[in-house]
């Protein structure tokens, strides 16, 4: 009887989709490569530059996806990277508003998806990061060239905690993304 009560909540669970979650989320390509997205990105908290100016073996590979050598600003690379690594062919730009192109804008705050945080000063998006989830009024990213304060030129990957408010725009790269041959 057990059993059966676990299959037939398996399955009810499997056609809904799960708790919530849009379009079917837990079973379709986009949700395996949101994972894998995140996945690459988590493995690569605790990169370090290797002299604190936009270098060293890693960020260097970040920002030759892009076309870029050393010494560049790099959080755009990294999640350009983190796309190319998990097949994705775009984004692939070191440019941190080409993130946000009006096609790729949404609401949701799904896994994979970049956040991009405005800077008045500069009058422009000038760091981005990868969501790994929603935490009520917070969103968890993985970010590359910030620091523990959250700095957009900082010296490495990080796991961050952001309020909401403080998210500009968010781009869902996945949804319909052109997969490399």
């Amino acid at each position: 009887m057990a059993a059966t009560r676990f299959v037939l909540a398996f399955v009810c669970f499997a056609v809904t989709g799960g708790y919530g979650q849009p379009d079917g989320y837990l079973l379709s390509q986009t949700s395996l490569d949101r994972d894998k997205i995140i996945k690459i990105a988590r493995g690569q908290v605790g990169v370090r530059e290797l002299t604190g100016h936009n270098d060293g073996l890693a960020v260097e590979s970040y920002l030759a996806t892009t076309g870029l050598g050393k010494g560049y600003p790099w959080c755009a690379a990294y999640a350009s990277w983190v796309y190319h690594m998990a097949g994705f062919a775009q984004p692939k730009s070191a440019w941190s508003p080409d993130l946000f192109p009006k096609s790729r804008i949404t609401k949701a705050a799904l896994p994979g998806n970049v956040l991009g945080i405005y800077f008045p000063e500069l009058k422009r998006i000038a760091h981005v990061g990868l969501i790994v989830n929603q935490d009520g009024d917070y969103l968890v990213s993985v970010e590359g060239n910030t620091n523990v304060t959250g700095s957009r030129e900082g010296d490495g990957v990080y796991l961050k905690r952001r309020h909401i408010r403080t998210i500009y725009k968010i781009a869902d790269w996945v949804k319909e993304g052109r997969k490399l041959p």
